[in-house]
C-alpha cells in the first residue's frame, strides 16, 4: 500500500495536471465571449499566476540571479502560452492542440544546436513520423499544400515550436542554473508569458471591454484561472520530480485525451478520418519519442570509478528535477 502511495500520487498529480490543460480552452472561450481577447486573456491570466508563484514562494527569490537563459526562456514560454491560447480561441481546439504537440520534430533540432546532442537517426524518425502526422492532417485536395489553413493553427504550430524551445531551455536552465529553485522557473515562465501577450495585445483589435456584471464575471475568471495554472504548475513540479522522464511524459499525452473528449462534448467538434489519422501519428511519435530517450541508470562501480557514468546519473538527476518534461506555462 505504501509504495502505490509512494509511486501513484505523482502519476496522479501528472494526470490532474493534463486534465487541466486539456479543458482549458473552454473558460479562455468563456472570456473572449465576455471581450477579453486571446492576447489580454494571456496576458492577465499569466500575471496573476505568476504573481500568485512569487507570494507563495518569496523564499526561493534568493536562488535567482542573472543568465541570459532566463530572457530566453521568458520569451518562449511567452510564444508558447499565446500560441495555444489564441489558437484554441479562434481555432478548432484538437487540430490546434495536435499541431502544437508536434514537439519531435522541433525539440530534436533545437536540442541539437542549443544542447549539442547528436541528432540520431532515431530522433530523425521520429521527427519524421510526426511531420507525416501533421502532413495527413492537413493535407487536402482543396486547400493545396499541407500547410496550417488559417491563423489560429498557425498560432498553434508557433505555440509548439515555443513548447520545444522551452523544454530546451529549461533543461538547459537546470544544469546551468542548479541553485535556481523550481518555482522560480516557473515564475520566470508565467511573468515571460505575461510581458509578451501584454506586447502583442498592442497590435490586436480591442472589442469594447466587459462591463458591469460581465466585468465582475471576467475578473473572477481571470482570478480563478491564474490561481489554478499556478498551483497546476507546482503541482506537475512535484509529479514530475518522482516519476521517470520517459513515463511522465507518455502521461502528459493524457491532455489530448481530456480534450479531445471536452471538445466534443462542449464545442461539437469532432475529428474526421485525416484528422485521427495525422494525430495518431503525432501522439505516436511524442510517446515513441519518451522511450526512445529514456536515460538507462546504472549502478556505480567502486573499483572503476567511471567518471563518464557519474555524469550520466548528474545528467539523469537534472532531468528528473526540471528538465525536459517540465510543465508547460499554460495561460
Amino acid at each position: 500500500m505504501n509504495n502505490w502511495l509512494r509511486n501513484g500520487w505523482p502519476t496522479l498529480a501528472i494526470m490532474l495536471g493534463a486534465s487541466v490543460w486539456g479543458m482549458i480552452w473552454y473558460p479562455l472561450r468563456m472570456l473572449a465571449a465576455l471581450g477579453v481577447t486571446g492576447t489580454a486573456a494571456s496576458a492577465l491570466t499569466s500575471g496573476a499566476g505568476c504573481l500568485f508563484v512569487l507570494l507563495v514562494r518569496h523564499r526561493a527569490l534568493k536562488t535567482v540571479r542573472w543568465h541570459w537563459l532566463l530572457p530566453a526562456l521568458a520569451l518562449a514560454a511567452g510564444i508558447t502560452n499565446l500560441g495555444f491560447v489564441w489558437g484554441s480561441i479562434h481555432g478548432q481546439v484538437m487540430r490546434v492542440l495536435l499541431l502544437f504537440y508536434l514537439t519531435p520534430a522541433w525539440t530534436a533540432l533545437f536540442a541539437h544546436f542549443i544542447l549539442h546532442e547528436r541528432l540520431t537517426w532515431s530522433g530523425a524518425g521520429l521527427a519524421a513520423l510526426s511531420l507525416a502526422g501533421a502532413m495527413t492532417m492537413l493535407w487536402s485536395p482543396r486547400l493545396g499544400l499541407p500547410v496550417p489553413g488559417n491563423l489560429a493553427e498557425w498560432a498553434g504550430l508557433a505555440g509548439g515550436m515555443g513548447f520545444a524551445m522551452s523544454n530546451v531551455l529549461i533543461l538547459k536552465t537546470s544544469r546551468v542554473l542548479p541553485e535556481m529553485k523550481p518555482e522560480m522557473r516557473t515564475a520566470t515562465i508565467f511573468g515571460g508569458a505575461a510581458l509578451f501577450s501584454a506586447c502583442a495585445s498592442l497590435f490586436e483589435a480591442m472589442p469594447a471591454p466587459p462591463t458591469g456584471a460581465h466585468l465582475g464575471t471576467a475578473a473572477w475568471l481571470v482570478i480563478g484561472l491564474g490561481l489554478l495554472l499556478a498551483s497546476n504548475n507546482m503541482l506537475v513540479q512535484y509529479g514530475l520530480a518522482r516519476v521517470p522522464a520517459n513515463r511522465a511524459s507518455i502521461i502528459m499525452l493524457f491532455e489530448i485525451v481530456v480534450t479531445a473528449l471536452s471538445a466534443w462534448l462542449f464545442a461539437g467538434e469532432t475529428p474526421g478520418p485525416r484528422e485521427w489519422a495525422g494525430g495518431v501519428c503525432i501522439v505516436l511519435a511524442s510517446a515513441l519519442s519518451s522511450w526512445v530517450h529514456r536515460t538507462k541508470v546504472l549502478p556505480p562501480d567502486p573499483a572503476t570509478e567511471d567518471v563518464s557514468l557519474a555524469d550520466d546519473l548528474d545528467s539523469d538527476r537534472n532531468d528528473r528535477k526540471g528538465g525536459k518534461n517540465r510543465p508547460r506555462a499554460m495561460v
